[in-house]
């Protein structure tokens, strides 16, 4: 099965459609984002994603801090959308029970990483303009 299938089976879903129906609820309560972000770190670390799954990792890294700027206020330059569709996706990572359960040992987060690259390169403009943010307001606090 190569990685477009793949995608679009798991885009159709009933699993992701149940991600979808929570994000909306999701992206707009502060404190249920704030969980989510602990859930996706507790289980990157659980999972402990080694080799070449370095761009997954950094992937995840990047919607946890724009789901947490996000939350807090600091960060709204993002489209409602795309703020769901962030929402979405990281309900599906952290959810044990999806398209390629999660217990079946290193396949069963190939959904997963399918999912956030895809993620991330769809969202494109959206992250790059976040990661530009987050430089220019580390340089700000710094100097």
């Amino acid at each position: 099965m190569n990685n477009e299938s793949l995608l679009n089976r798991i885009l159709q879903s009933v699993f992701f459609r149940k991600a979808q129906g929570k994000a909306g609820r999701y992206a707009g309560n502060t404190t249920r984002l704030i969980e989510l972000a602990k859930e996706v770190v507790q289980k990157l670390q659980t999972v402990g994603f080694k080799g070449n799954l370095a761009e997954f990792q950094n992937g995840v890294q990047l919607l946890i801090r724009m789901l947490r700027a996000y939350a807090s206020g600091e960060y709204r330059a993002i489209s409602w959308k795309s703020m769901v569709s962030v929402v979405a996706v990281l309900i599906y990572f952290v959810s044990p029970i999806d398209l390629i359960p999660d217990f079946l040992p290193v396949i069963g987060i190939t959904d997963d990483v399918a999912l956030v690259i895809w993620l991330i390169k769809t969202l494109g403009d959206e992250t790059t303009k976040f990661s530009n943010w987050e430089k220019q307001e580390k340089t700000i606090n710094i100097g």
